[in-house]
């Protein structure tokens, strides 16, 4: 029998000042059995991040062809296609073939190697964007992980400020330079 989905309820106060972004946020987001929480937090991150109308966790890891989450446009074209972790380079060169724009937010001990491995594949892709969520935010966010999510989270100047549980954490969102 195999293990079904943990839903994780998640309410965010989003304060993007670099995208004149004031929004709260309600939604449900599914962990998959095979998923890691660390997955899962980035995930919430690309969410908030990203945010507009129409954007949507995708099926996921349960689903090879479909990214983290995407916006797609009201006549069904993918807008936005955003990834987490370290996927394969080739998957997000197909990614930049099939949207308009490519984001991925990654993380992981192993991203220099991923990086210099993939670099001149991801520097061809001129609609990509990628961020590095570093270890410590993910750690720190981590361990204030509930069922029930409650972020505050201002980004100002790439400067993320989260207050989770009372507790204050800070990070830089770096974007990497790919070529």
């Amino acid at each position: 029998m195999a293990l079904p989905a943990t839903i994780y309820r998640v309410s965010i106060q989003l304060s993007n000042v670099d995208k004149n972004c004031y929004e709260t946020l309600a939604t449900t987001a599914a962990r998959h059995p095979s998923e890691t929480d660390q997955r899962l937090i980035s995930r919430l991150i690309a969410y908030a991040l990203c945010y507009e109308e129409n954007i949507a966790f995708t099926r996921g890891v349960s689903v090879s062809e479909e990214p983290d989450l995407w916006v797609k446009s009201y006549d069904d074209r993918i807008h936005k296609w955003i990834e987490v972790g370290l996927p394969d380079p080739k998957r997000l060169v197909k990614a930049g073939h099939h949207s308009e724009k490519v984001v991925l937010f990654a993380y992981g001990s192993s991203i220099d190697r991923w990086l210099a491995n993939g670099r001149a594949q991801l520097a061809a892709i001129d609609n990509l964007q990628v961020f590095h969520l570093s270890n410590e935010l993910i750690a720190s966010l981590l361990a204030k992980l509930k069922r029930s999510v409650d972020w505050q989270l201002t980004c100002s100047d790439n400067i993320l400020y989260f207050t989770v549980g009372g507790d204050n954490i800070v990070a830089t969102l770096v974007e990497l330079d790919l070529k």
